[in-house]
């Protein structure tokens, strides 16, 4: 429900721009890629783990990502980061002095079922840094992601300040009442998430608008090759497909995989074209089991649970369970329990957990097994975010442009290196955002439109 709180207005952004947004808790990108195919410009990031903000950085080379800890982060170096990254967009274009989005999942494991739930545990008082950040940039609009367990009565008094600060900051706040099911916006996965929304206009943003179209496990493998047949796998996590198997891959007959794939457009999609090689499986480094782990597989049914690993097998002809992230190093470096795959006797792979997430077959993840599939079960579903993402541009008032220039991914170095070797060349990246060979395509890519509208 939403406050009807009368606010002062605040201009909305050009009807023919693509509205500035900075993502903060950024992982590997699921808030961004929705952001981005809903039409908004993403020009900054924040990612406090090295290994997920190189993978960022991979698939959203234009983004200035900073490898920072949000609760030591001033809104001013935030918005530097933002005025750099576009300008390395937009080199020609002046910088309007403010962003119109700040985005983010603050870290949940406090409050997720899957954790212990710690009232204590000090990443809940990240979700209070994202509100201080809010307060302090004045966006036009946000957008704040977690879990459903945020909802309840052990944290009120969390929720609670959080929503009664925005508030008082001067937004209009809806989605603070019940959760959503990605189940419900084309995701074939269920994952009960909690999407808050505020506004500083004149309107409060809409609830998310549910799609009707249900997807299967089956629909959402569609097309991906057996790993099995591929022996590069074993050590890497991508190789040229067989001819066959690009050929299957060619006939892939649902929508929803035929999009993933590149087969066929997202509807409405606005994000920018990436180049990228379709004859090439990426994200798909084989798991390799032991002769009675494989027996146990076998024996167990779709839609069922294996006893002795407690590993869910995947249904064919319904949605994924949520798919779980495990944890940081710092937390023990548990390995998240990956479903096993429905008709092999494997594990899913970390490209097999994209399909199930919404990523397109172009987002690449880290080359380990381990961190790949964290990167996945740690982000917003990007179909999620999209739909979260064209909510608030009713607020805004705005219609972005769509973009028709492709741009490059970054160097897949990034997506091998350790944490050691990650932060200082996410960093150094960052620092030469400015000069990047891509400014004028991009600048060509989104021809200027006219003034944004200043606050």
């Amino acid at each position: 429900m939403c406050d009807d709180r009368s606010v002062s207005r605040v201009p909305t952004v050009s009807n023919r721009c693509r509205p500035i947004a900075i993502d903060v808790f950024a992982g590997a990108g699921g808030l961004s890629l929705g952001f981005e195919q809903a039409g908004f410009d993403v020009v900054a990031a924040v990612e406090y783990d090295p290994v997920h903000a190189a993978t960022h950085k991979f698939n959203f080379p234009y983004c200035n990502v900073l490898c920072r800890d949000v609760a030591n982060l001033s809104a001013d170096a935030l918005l530097q980061a933002a005025e750099e990254g576009f300008r390395g967009l937009y080199p020609r274009r002046k910088w309007p002095g403010y962003v119109d989005a700040l985005i983010g999942g603050p870290p949940c494991q406090g409050f997720s079922a899957g954790g212990k739930r710690e009232e204590d545990d000090k990443r809940n008082q990240l979700l209070l840094h994202f509100v201080r950040l809010v307060e302090e940039i004045k966006p036009r609009v946000f957008c704040l992601e977690n879990v459903a367990g945020l909802l309840e009565t052990r944290f009120d008094s969390l929720r609670e300040e959080a929503v009664r600060r925005l508030r008082v900051a001067g937004y209009h706040v809806s989605g603070t009442d019940g959760q959503i099911n990605s189940l419900n916006f084309g995701v074939p996965q269920s994952r009960r998430r909690v999407i808050i929304l505020g506004s500083r206009g004149d309107c409060c943003p809409e609830g998310l608008r549910p799609s009707a179209i249900e997807i299967t496990v089956e629909e959402a493998f569609e097309g991906l090759p057996s790993p099995g047949s591929y022996p590069k796998l074993l050590g890497d996590d991508e190789s040229e497909l067989l001819e066959v198997d690009y050929q299957r891959r060619s006939l892939i007959d649902n929508p929803y995989a035929r999009q993933l794939a590149g087969l066929e457009p997202v509807p409405g999609d606005k994000s920018r074209p990436r180049h990228w090689d379709p004859t090439i499986i990426t994200g798909s480094r084989r798991t390799v089991h032991a002769p009675a782990t494989i027996e146990r597989f076998a024996s167990t049914s779709p839609g069922t649970v294996e006893p002795k690993s407690r590993l869910y097998r995947l249904p064919l002809r319904g949605p994924s369970r949520t798919l779980r992230a495990g944890t940081g190093s710092e937390r023990g470096a548990h390995t998240s329990p990956r479903p096993i795959h429905p008709v092999e006797d494997r594990v899913i792979t970390v490209r097999e957990a994209a399909r199930l997430h919404g990523y397109p077959d172009w987002f690449r993840f880290h080359t380990t097994n381990w961190h790949g599939h964290r990167q996945v079960g740690n982000s917003v579903p990007p179909p999620l975010a999209r739909a979260a993402a064209i909510s608030l541009l009713r607020a805004l008032n705005c219609k972005p442009v769509a973009l028709r220039a492709s741009i490059s991914l970054g160097a897949t170095t990034l997506l091998r290196l350790s944490s050691l070797e990650a932060q200082p060349v996410v960093n150094a990246v960052a620092a030469e955002l400015p000069e990047t060979r891509m400014r004028k395509k991009m600048d060509d890519a989104a021809p200027d439109t006219g003034e944004r509208v200043a606050n």
